[in-house]
């Protein structure tokens, strides 16, 4: 019995006692490899002593101060070098404590710059079929995940959502990868022209698209071609880097990989690396001089923000990625672990796509490889092979409804940056023996 509202309380899980590296290890002893980072958050492992003994030093001299009161050390500390490391693209910083917080301080952050600069017509964001930006109702409400959305929807702000960047369905018969951004570009378009133009606030996208998806980078070009859609009718560019920020797919932000400048980014996950809740909006000097220039703050707030426990853990983490070299090994490891994919699952009969960035990637499911036609959704594939892999001490995070929110199965793969080539050997051998386990079971009479 337990008195715990679990995420699915029909679930009994194992309790995790101990984190050894890349590993995490239950109560009965039994190792599990973590290939996923939890949900793409663990980037350096589950006891990395520099980032524990970070924070157990600031819990001995201040654990928390309230910021309508105080600033403190290491918030100011982490906004400096957050800022540098974007080689001055952003400005200032705001600190929440997680993901879902950050994107619904960038929509209000959106809607008030607006409100300052006299255009408060402006109501409607713009997303993405496909995205997942969180679960509280603002970010549910730009999400474009039909199943998480479906029971809230009288309660979500007005969004609209245009095509995904999804090129192994997206992509049209005859058509290149560069027409096929420009397609989306002009669909985008067509969209924010439809809503009269300037009542829009906002495209909000995942720069790579993370769980709803599984790591699906956009074809090159295409966030150039966002970019000046949204300058032309004067929409902020928010880029969600919850999931793929903070090095999980090479750099520290991947929207360097795009050679693009969004207005706002958010991050959370791996900057704190799991070891503190931490989540953080970098805002443009554009954006935070309007705010400053008009009423003089942002009508927003948490208690726990800027929490200088969370941020002085966060700080080792930078110091982890950038001083001590881990950041420098995810492109390599990344490269190691699509090859191993590739090899494994290359020519696999129900895999239809491996894709992804650095240490962030996603191999589609499907029933027929050669028409990609997707599995049966009430088979639930994706959350069998999630209970095969735990069965051989993998975790992997795989998720349903990729296709159109139903209908789809993929698996998102985030190793941390500590893991060494050995364990990706271990890494897909597990994850071969999981899904051969899984297909088997399906092929099974009943």
């Amino acid at each position: 019995m337990t008195h715990v509202f679990h995420r699915d309380p029909r679930n009994r899980y194992p309790v995790a006692v101990r984190g050894e590296g890349a590993y995490l290890v239950d109560a009965q002893g039994k190792r599990y490899l973590d290939a996923s980072g939890g949900a793409a958050v663990s980037c350096l492992g589950h006891s990395d002593r520099a980032v524990v003994e970070a924070i157990q030093r600031q819990l001995d001299v201040l654990p928390y101060a309230h910021t309508s009161f105080f600033s403190n050390g290491p918030m100011e500390e982490l906004a400096d070098v957050l800022v540098e490391r974007s080689a001055g693209v952003f400005d200032k910083v705001y600190f929440v404590s997680g993901g879902s917080e950050a994107i619904e301080a960038a929509l209000k952050l959106a809607r008030q710059y607006f409100v300052e600069r006299g255009e408060s017509q402006r109501r409607y964001v713009i997303a993405r079929a496909q995205s997942y930006h969180g679960n509280t109702l603002g970010a549910l409400a730009v999400g474009g995940n039909p199943a998480r959305r479906r029971q809230f929807e009288p309660l979500l702000i007005d969004a609209t959502h245009v095509s995904p960047c999804y090129a192994y369905r997206g992509l049209q018969p005859g058509e290149n990868e560069a027409a096929y951004g420009e397609r989306l570009a002009q669909e985008l378009e067509r969209e924010i022209r439809r809503l009269d133009g300037d009542k829009v606030i906002a495209f909000v996208a995942e720069t790579v698209s993370g769980a709803t998806l599984g790591a699906v980078p956009a074809v090159p070009g295409y966030f150039r071609r966002v970019r000046d859609v949204c300058d032309r009718y004067g929409v902020l560019l928010i880029l969600d880097e919850v999931m793929c920020g903070m090095g999980r797919c090479g750099s520290l932000f991947a929207y360097t990989q795009e050679e693009v400048v969004p207005d706002l980014v958010t991050v959370a996950k791996g900057l704190g690396a799991g070891y503190q809740p931490i989540g953080a909006v970098l805002s443009s000097k554009k954006v935070f001089d309007t705010i400053v220039g008009g009423s003089g703050f942002f009508q927003h707030g948490h208690t726990y923000l800027g929490h200088a426990a969370a941020c002085a853990g966060a700080l080792a983490v930078q110091r982890r990625l950038h001083e001590d070299g881990l950041l420098a090994r995810v492109a390599s490891l990344g490269d190691a672990l699509e090859a191993r994919l590739r090899a494994a699952f290359g020519d696999h009969p129900h895999v239809g796509d491996i894709r992804g960035r650095g240490l962030f990637r996603g191999v589609e499911l499907v029933a027929e490889r050669g028409t990609k036609k997707p599995f049966d959704p009430t088979l639930r594939v994706h959350a069998r092979l999630k209970q095969a892999a735990l069965a051989q001490g993998l975790m992997c995070y795989p998720m349903g409804g990729t296709v159109d929110g139903i209908r789809g199965d993929h698996v998102l793969l985030a190793p941390p940056f500590i893991v060494e080539e050995a364990q990706l050997d271990e890494l897909v051998a597990k994850l071969q023996a999981a899904l051969k386990s899984t297909l088997s079971a399906l092929a099974a009479p009943a």
